[in-house]
């Protein structure tokens, strides 16, 4: 027989016996309970299936494939993100080693030996058999040796997975793994992928220019579209109508997450984000922002002065503010331009607020509206994006009540809205009607103080006093102190002769390059029916040119009861 057809004949033999023995090699499922202080936690459990020298961890998440690999001492997981397959494989010598112990404990017939280990600052105690025929463990990290089955773990003291069986199963039972499918990346690669692939990310805004640009026309008698970029008010307002995801109308929770840079603008200005409804009967600032500010109402204050669209009427309601932001004095354009030694300049502010009460679940689709006051061409670039997060339930969630109430963020100033500087000589009056089948009412109010230089109210604290049917409910003095925090994201901020930076200073609830979130106002006690509210601020005078003016918004919110309630 020739050489090379012998090498080949033995090959098959080889083949044909690791084959054959492959396939007497016998199947076990492992199942673990849930134990959480001490009392049983139903649900929670997990499964091991061993074959053929491999332990199929099963996984709560479907996305997720996990086995140990005791032939080639590895554990490998499978991602499943976006219809694209990837997993890390990691070496039994670059896990966590145990630390051994003396204990024993009886578990399933079995005489288990103890080991522990230590991660992120937490306990992990494993008991252990060399004797099962299976091989592996509930949880793939910690597995004190390569010839074991782990029967107990315990995190902390206080929650424990303990195998309550171990049973014989058919071969067939034992799942199909597509590693040759999958993408190999890393270990932080695979870690990163995995958190993406629990929640859904909708990008709104993708570099997005916010500018002075007084060549922009309203589009007056244009539709507008869906899922279009629309730039209003000589480009210092973008909007655009999304679609809410179906796993929105399950519940769970929403964070708006915004960047933003400098794209010519040294300096530190009011950004706000808000909504409007996709559908309402009720006027809304979109129609201002298309065909003028004579469009909604107008709140006159003592003095005469004329703020329009600050207040919800009966029939116009004011934008739901969801984060008031303030850009940074110059980030990204003037970080090589202002070069200091062990300055590291940021190169992006990011601001990531949780707005769950404010985005509705009854409405497939909503405006979303960014605003950054500037007279600056090139002004900032931004980018927007809304993280869904879902609940950990089945249950639809109660439908949101959000009712706007006022909004003083002259989101309109290049088209000639005024500032909010009614409050050194009138208060800000709203009245409004709670409905019959609301609970957990709060108001979410947001104030900062702006203007005058060193003696103006933006750093000066100043009482503000919230009143519903002429009672006090809320006194606050909305002021910040740690604003020097900050300092790395204001490249283009200035330095005093005494070393601080204007960046630094303390002001009237906002620093430069931070957010400013709402302040939550329980009205439990307030009974339905209509009610009037009045905002009172002790706002500073005029000196010469300059004037203080308050940003404020509040918004109720709060659950629909159902039907069964």
């Amino acid at each position: 027989m020739k050489p090379f057809i012998t090498s080949l004949l033995l090959l098959f033999i080889l083949f044909a016996g690791q084959v054959e023995a492959r396939s007497k090699g016998k199947a076990y499922q492992v199942t673990y309970n849930s134990v959480q202080n001490g009392k049983p936690a139903p649900g929670r459990g997990l499964t091991l299936r061993y074959y053929d020298g491999v332990a199929y961890l099963s996984e709560d998440d479907a996305k997720i494939r996990s086995f140990i690999d005791y032939n080639q001492l590895k554990t490998v997981t499978i991602l499943n993100y976006e219809n694209e397959l990837f997993s890390t494989l990691t070496a039994f010598d670059s896990l966590p080693q145990p630390t051994a112990g003396n204990q024993q404990e009886e578990l399933l017939g079995y005489t288990c030996n103890y080991a522990s280990f230590s991660a992120f600052s937490n306990k992990i105690e494993v008991w252990y058999t060399d004797k099962a025929g299976a091989k592996g463990g509930p949880y793939q990290t910690y597995l004190p040796n390569s010839e074991s089955l782990v029967l107990k773990v315990t995190f902390n003291g206080n929650r424990t997975l303990v195998a309550s069986k171990i049973e014989k199963i058919s071969r067939d039972s034992i799942p199909s793994y597509p590693l040759t499918e999958a993408k190999e990346v890393s270990a932080s690669e695979l870690e990163e992928l995995k958190i993406k692939s629990r929640y859904t990310s909708m990008p709104i805004f993708e570099d997005e220019m916010i500018n002075f640009d007084p060549s922009i026309e309203i589009v007056k008698d244009e539709p507008l579209e869906a899922n279009k970029t629309y730039r209003f008010s000589k480009g210092s307002v973008i909007v655009k109508k999304i679609t809410l995801p179906e796993i929105w109308k399950k519940g769970g929770s929403i964070h708006a997450k915004l960047t933003s840079w400098s794209n010519g603008d040294a300096y530190d200005r009011t950004g706000s984000v808000f909504v409007l409804p996709g559908t309402t009967d009720k006027n809304t600032m979109l129609n201002a922002l298309q065909h003028g500010l004579d469009q909604v109402p107008v709140f006159v204050d003592n003095n005469g002065g004329e703020y329009q669209g600050f207040v919800s009427t009966t029939d116009y309601n004011t934008p739901t503010e969801i984060m008031r932001f303030f850009t940074s004095f110059g980030i990204g354009h003037f970080n090589t331009r202002r070069v200091i030694n062990n300055y590291p300049w940021e190169l992006q502010a990011t601001y990531n607020q949780e707005v769950t009460e404010l985005i509705p679940n009854d409405q497939d689709e909503i405006w979303v509206g960014v605003f950054i006051g500037n007279y600056d061409r090139g002004g900032h670039k931004v980018n927007l994006e809304f993280n869904f997060f879902p609940g950990f339930g089945d249950e639809k969630a109660p439908e949101h009540y959000i009712q706007p109430l006022f909004y003083t963020i002259n989101i309109m100033e290049m088209s000639g809205q005024n500032y909010g500087r009614l409050f050194g000589n009138d208060t800000l009056e709203v009245e409004f009607e709670v409905p019959e089948d609301i609970e957990n009412l709060q108001l979410l109010y947001t104030s900062t103080g702006h203007g005058g230089w060193g003696g103006g109210d933006e750093f000066n604290p100043k009482l503000n006093q919230i009143f519903i049917d002429g009672e006090a409910i809320y006194k606050v003095v909305p002021w910040r102190t740690d604003c020097a925090t900050y300092r790395f994201s204001n490249p283009a901020s200035g330095n005093f002769g005494n070393g601080l930076s204007s960046s630094d200073l303390s002001r009237s609830n906002w620093c430069p390059a931070t957010l400013t979130p709402p302040d939550l106002v329980p009205l439990k006690d307030l009974k339905p029916g209509k009610h009037k509210m009045q905002v009172v601020i002790d706002q500073g005078e005029n000196a010469g040119s300059s004037f203080s003016h308050w940003s404020v918004s509040g918004v109720l919110t709060g659950t629909k009861k159902t039907a069964d309630q």
